[in-house]
Order: C-alpha cells, then structure tokens, then sequence
C-alpha cells in the first residue's frame, strides 16, 4: 500500500525517551518519512514515558518511533505498558538504534513491532510503517 492509498496519511510520533540525547539518526528518519509523504510528529529528546503517550493520543498518531543510542531502548517496555494502559494497547512501537541482541529480544516479546539497528534501509523503515498503519487501521475499522 502506498501513502497515496491512506484516506490520510501515516502519523508517526518520532521521539527519544530517557537521558539520551544522540538525536541525529532520529532526525534523519523523520527528514526520510516526511519526503516518503508521511505526517511526522517530532519531539526533542529526554521526553518522558508519560509525555510520549500524551502527545501519542493528542496528535491521533499511528505508529510510535523510538531512538536510542544510549541503552534507553530498555525504557520501551515501560512505554508499552503505558500504551496499553491508557488504551492505546494496538500502537505499534518501532524502536531504531543500537539494540544488543539479548535487548531486542526483550523489546519484541514486550511488544515492540520492529527494531531496526545502524544501517538499516530508510526504504525499510517506512514500508514497514506503512504495513503496521494499514493493519492497524484495518482493525479498527
């Protein structure tokens, strides 16, 4: 599915959670899905759990995009839960970054859709926003 076929398009939040403050792989994400057609929801970094899924359900976002170059990928799971408590359990959550193996591991049983590491094809990363924005919207429709 294309962006063109969204009655709107896709509403990713880009955010980093925590103390870490490497921001620029997160920028250059953003700059990717916006060229790719997409409403991005960009924040600074060190926001907290709580803000995140504040601005989640503020902004009517589809996907959440998570960055962490600082082991701040172990707060995901936290959001998750957050998410699933305030109804947002469906949110898809994505998290970029340098992710050890045992970590991610532990991201994807929490929860997580997808954890995309150094490297990783732009082109990637937005199809797969498309796929988990299709599905969501699917579901609730």
């Amino acid at each position: 599915m294309t962006v063109n076929e969204f009655a709107r398009p896709p509403r990713v939040l880009i955010t980093k959670i925590g103390l870490d403050g490497h921001d620029r792989g997160s920028r250059v994400v953003a700059a990717h899905l916006r060229d790719a057609g997409m409403e991005v929801i960009y924040t600074p970094p060190w926001q907290e759990i709580s803000a995140v899924v504040k601005l989640a359900m503020e902004e009517d976002v589809d996907v959440i995009g998570v960055s962490s170059l600082a082991t701040d990928h172990l707060l995901v799971p936290k959001l998750v839960q957050a998410l699933r408590d305030a109804g947002l359990g469906d949110m898809p959550v994505i998290v970029g970054g340098i992710v050890p193996p045992d970590d991610e591991q532990a991201l994807l049983a929490a929860g997580v859709a997808r954890v995309f590491h150094p490297g990783s094809a732009l082109e990637e990363i937005s199809t797969l926003i498309r796929n988990v924005t299709s599905e969501r919207r699917a579901k609730a429709a």
